[in-house]
């Protein structure tokens, strides 16, 4: 009995599905090719149309400079459209307000009023022209911070400046706002200004220095270590090696300074290129000062011309090393300083 009602039951949203199908099946006009041809062109012609327009609406936003690009406005909201405070609140932010000078500020202002109107519903809106409105007020009072009274070279100049700017944020800003709006930025700001005090710590040897900057670049985010390792590291071995030597310090003060910085496998392969350019550079030296005893001669010219040239393939046995010296001797003549590297 039970699978007798199981079936009927079956025929019956059977029969239910059927009579949906056949009142939503399409009349035989509506179903001609021809008319759905004309449906879909009008369809398409709306939504190039509607494109256009969002298109030409767009443009009136941006700066004449700004006229092949996107609106960098890509703001993110929670689930309860409100907005989330990141880099990309900011940066749409500074899209609008990069048009100065195109536009004056009472129009950006105003653009950007429109733009978010027309573009996000409550309580986003009024969230972000809220935000909007300290912001503006920030950059202006950012223009009026005092510089301090500090010689520009010193780390301590740009330590009050960060201190300045970080009070003036509190002022205006939630500390939810603050890490959003400017976290990204406080990271390379914060390492760097720690990288100039530990360079400029006159209480530090260099290899003391090399461990501490290389512990504030381990602490980085990986994505900063990527951007940052090559360009501050090279830096940094230059500055503490030139300190080093303008001192007199010993290959062995610097050789402890590199392998801190950058381990011991970087500072082999260093050492190494040290000696090539100590070999490159005892060649030219010795090659020119042979030059100029030919140059300074008795020679005819043209015995002159000969005998450099023979020198020259004596020491420099590779076309490349011939048209690098050449360089140098062109300086040599002039009497400027040779471009050896460091």
């Amino acid at each position: 009995m039970q699978k007798y009602k199981l079936w009927v039951i079956l025929a019956l949203i059977v029969l239910c599905i059927g009579a949906v199908l056949f009142w939503l099946a399409p009349s035989q006009s509506s179903a001609d090719p021809t008319s759905s041809a004309q449906s879909i062109a009008i369809q398409d012609n709306f939504l190039t149309a509607n494109n256009s327009m969002k298109s030409v609406q767009a443009k009136a936003f941006m700066g004449k400079s700004q006229q092949d690009t996107e609106i960098n406005c890509q703001l993110r909201l929670d689930q309860t459209n409100r907005l989330i405070v990141n880099e990309q609140t900011r940066n749409c932010f500074e899209y609008f307000i990069t048009q100065y000078g195109e536009k004056d500020l009472k129009q950006i202002k105003t653009d950007f009023k429109t733009y978010i109107e027309q573009s996000y519903q409550e309580p986003a809106r009024a969230q972000i022209l809220d935000l909007w409105n300290r912001y503006m007020d920030y950059r202006e009072k950012l223009g009026h911070l005092q510089t301090p009274n500090i010689d520009k070279d010193d780390a301590k100049y740009y330590q009050s400046i960060f201190a300045d700017m970080k009070n003036l944020r509190k002022q205006l800003f939630s500390n939810y706002e603050i890490e959003g709006l400017f976290g990204t930025e406080d990271t390379y700001h914060e390492y760097t200004l720690n990288r100039m005090a530990v360079l400029d710590d006159k209480n530090l040897t260099e290899a003391q220095k090399a461990e501490k900057l290389k512990n504030l670049f381990n602490q980085l985010p990986e994505d900063w270590k990527e951007n940052l390792q090559q360009l501050n590291k090279l830096e940094d071995l230059r500055k503490l090696t030139t300190d080093i030597k303008a001192r007199g310090g010993s290959a062995e003060e610097i050789h402890q300074m590199r392998t801190n910085l950058v381990g011991p496998e970087v500072t082999q392969r260093l050492e190494t290129l040290d000696t090539e350019r100590s070999d490159w550079k005892n060649k030219v030296n010795g090659y020119l000062n042979e030059r100029d005893s030919v140059m300074k001669s008795g020679m005819s010219e043209d015995a002159k011309q000969k005998a450099v040239q023979q020198l020259r393939q004596q020491h420099f046995n590779q076309s490349e090393e011939q048209l690098r010296v050449s360089t140098f001797e062109s300086i040599h003549d002039q009497g400027g300083k040779l471009p050896f590297s460091e």
